[in-house]
């Protein structure tokens, strides 16, 4: 093996680990939005089959039968988030595109600072976030930046 292959295995095991890690929270997200917006706990499907559904649609590698997971996950069934685990997922998508202007104008520009602050920070939850976002990045948000920075995608 040479010291190339080696880096390269490596680049590619953390990639490869970085988008399995985001295949769960979706699957996560997924479930928790089908939990608590399709499923009837009248009806003859359980919470289990909802998680099982979410899981065949995304997860890259099968769960074994006896997997319960979803009875430690306190994030959905404790925590008050009630369809929102999918935020997470969300909030990074915001903060690397927001943060990928900033590497595209310079870390340290004043002029993007200002439009931040002006723009998301001095709104706060005067309007909507999706409009702040927008306002400041001069666009809706692209999930691009997210995936570069998680090593995914490269730059264009």
């Amino acid at each position: 093996w040479s010291i190339t292959a080696s880096w390269w295995l490596t680049v590619a095991a953390r990639t490869f680990e970085s988008g399995m890690a985001m295949v769960r929270l979706i699957e996560f997200g997924l479930f928790d939005m089908h939990v608590h917006s399709d499923f009837d706990p009248r009806s003859d499907t359980s919470p289990q089959a909802v998680m099982d559904a979410a899981r065949r649609e995304v997860a890259v590698t099968p769960r074994p039968a006896y997997d319960r997971f979803m009875h430690s996950f306190l994030h959905v069934f404790a925590g008050g988030y009630a369809a929102g685990f999918y935020s997470y997922q969300w909030a990074e998508v915001l903060s690397a595109d927001a943060f990928s202007l900033f590497e595209e104008e310079g870390v340290l520009s004043p002029a993007t600072g200002a439009r931040f602050r002006a723009e998301v920070l001095a709104r706060g939850g005067s309007r909507p976030a999706l409009e702040s976002f927008s306002a400041f990045r001069g666009r809706t948000p692209q999930i691009d930046a997210l995936l570069r920075h998680n090593g995914m995608m490269t730059s264009a």
